[in-house]
C-alpha cells in the first residue's frame, strides 16, 4: 500500500519516441539525465533502446557508470565533467567523454592513457549558448591538440557538438546564427582531418522543427517525457508522468480558519479540508503554495495556503470527500487532471523543472505501459 505515489507510463515514453524518430533519419539519443527527468533513469532507458533509441545522453560520470553497472552496453555520452573526476573509469566502462576545453581534453587524454585504451570523444563548441564548449577563438587549438591526440592512438574523436538557446522559440534569429556557427566550428575540424561519426545539436524543440540541424544524431529530452518544449505546441506528444496521493485526513472546520503556516489563506466559510501527503520534500514547489491545481472527487480545486514539507491542504467546500480518496496532482490530463504545464504555469517554470523534482526516495514510482495508459 502507499500513501503517494508517481506513475510512469514507459508505453507513452516509447510512443513519444517512436513519433520523435518519425521526425528524422538521424540517429536518436535518448537524453536520461537527472534520473530521466524523475521518470527513473534505468527504466527508461530501457523503453527508449526498446523503441528504437542507439544513444543515451547521461550528462554526469556517475549516471553513465550507474547506465554501465545495470548491464547498458549502448553508446553513452556523458558531458558535465569537472576537473579531478575518475575519467578512467568513464574510458575503461566505454563511456564517451565531452570535451570542451584544452585542459578538458587534457584529462581524458591521461585517463586513456591510465587504461591504455583510447578514449571516446565528443568535442564541444559554444556556437552561443555562453554555457559550456570552446569558443570560436579558442576551437582552432582544440581541434589540433585532438587530431594530435587521435594520431597518438590516445582519443577517438566520435563526435563533434553544441547546444541550442533559443531553439523552443521557434523563428528566434539566435538559431540560424547557431547553425551557421556549427557548420564553421565542423569545417575547421575537417580542415585538422578530423571527420566525427556524430555531429550533433539538435534537442527536442530542434528535432521538431528544425529539420535542418539534425546531422547525424539527435538528442530526445523533454519531448521523449511526452512535455512539449514549446509551450503553445504539443505535437501528439503524452505525458508520461502521473503524481497522486491518498487523502490523508478530512475535517470540518469554520468560516476563518486559518489554512497552513503563516494562514496566507483562511476559510471564507464553514467548509471540508481535506490533507493530502505530498510536500516539497516529494517535489511539490513551494511556489505552489495558493496557486496550483489538484484533482480529487472529479473537481479541481487549488491548494489551499502554504505546501509544507509533507504535506499540502485543499479546501473543498461541501463536496463530499473522505480520507482514502484519490487526489491526483497532474498526469496526462484524460480525465480533466490537471497537467504539469498546469502547474508549470502557476508556478512561473517550466514542465522540465515540475517532473525532475518528484524523485523522492520516500515516494514510490511505479510502472505501467505495455499499450501507452497510465493504471
Amino acid at each position: 500500500m502507499w500513501q503517494a505515489e508517481v506513475r510512469v507510463d514507459l508505453g507513452a515514453i516509447r510512443d513519444n519516441l517512436t513519433l520523435l524518430r518519425d521526425r528524422t533519419a538521424a540517429e536518436v539519443m535518448a537524453v536520461v539525465k537527472g534520473d530521466g527527468y524523475g521518470h527513473g533513469m534505468l527504466p527508461v532507458a530501457r523503453a527508449a533502446l526498446g523503441a528504437g533509441a542507439t544513444w543515451l545522453g547521461a550528462c554526469t560520470l556517475g549516471e553513465a557508470l550507474e547506465l554501465r553497472a545495470a548491464g547498458i552496453t549502448a553508446p553513452v555520452l556523458a558531458w558535465l565533467l569537472t576537473p579531478g573526476l575518475p575519467l578512467h573509469e568513464g574510458v575503461a566502462a566505454d563511456v564517451d567523454l565531452s570535451a570542451a576545453s584544452l585542459a578538458g581534453l587534457a584529462e581524458v587524454v591521461a585517463a586513456a592513457r591510465r587504461v591504455g585504451r583510447p578514449a571516446r570523444v565528443h568535442l564541444k563548441i559554444d556556437t552561443g549558448l555562453g554555457r559550456s564548449g570552446a569558443l570560436a577563438a579558442e576551437w582552432p587549438v582544440l581541434i589540433e591538440a585532438a587530431a594530435k591526440a587521435q594520431a597518438d592512438e590516445m582519443i577517438e574523436v566520435v563526435g563533434v557538438w553544441s547546444h541550442f538557446a533559443c531553439a523552443d522559440e521557434p523563428g528566434h534569429p539566435s538559431i540560424d546564427a547557431q547553425l551557421e556557427n556549427f557548420n564553421a566550428a565542423l569545417a575547421v575540424a575537417g580542415r585538422y582531418g578530423i571527420a566525427p561519426r556524430v555531429r550533433h545539436i539538435a534537442n527536442s524543440a530542434a528535432i521538431l522543427t528544425r529539420p535542418d540541424a539534425h546531422f547525424d544524431l539527435v538528442r530526445a529530452g523533454i519531448a521523449m517525457y511526452g512535455l512539449s518544449p514549446i509551450p503553445s505546441h504539443d505535437f501528439g506528444l503524452r505525458p508520461a508522468m502521473t503524481a497522486r496521493a491518498r487523502v490523508m485526513l478530512t475535517k470540518r472546520v469554520p468560516a476563518g480558519q486559518g489554512v497552513s503556516y503563516g494562514h496566507t489563506y483562511v476559510t471564507p466559510a464553514e467548509t471540508t479540508l481535506a490533507v493530502v501527503p505530498f510536500g516539497y520534500a516529494d517535489g511539490v514547489p513551494r511556489a505552489a503554495s495558493s496557486s496550483a491545481p489538484v484533482a480529487l472527487g472529479g473537481q479541481v480545486y487549488r491548494i489551499a495556503g502554504r505546501v509544507c514539507m509533507d504535506q499540502i491542504v485543499l479546501d473543498c467546500g461541501d463536496a463530499p470527500v473522505a480520507a482514502g480518496d484519490l487526489a491526483v496532482l497532474f498526469g496526462p490530463g484524460d480525465d480533466g487532471e490537471p497537467t504539469a504545464d498546469d502547474w508549470a504555469r502557476v508556478c512561473d517554470t517550466i514542465n522540465y523543472e515540475i517532473v525532475t523534482r518528484f524523485g523522492s526516495a520516500r515516494v514510490p514510482r511505479h510502472y505501467d505501459g505495455e499499450r501507452g495508459t497510465v493504471g
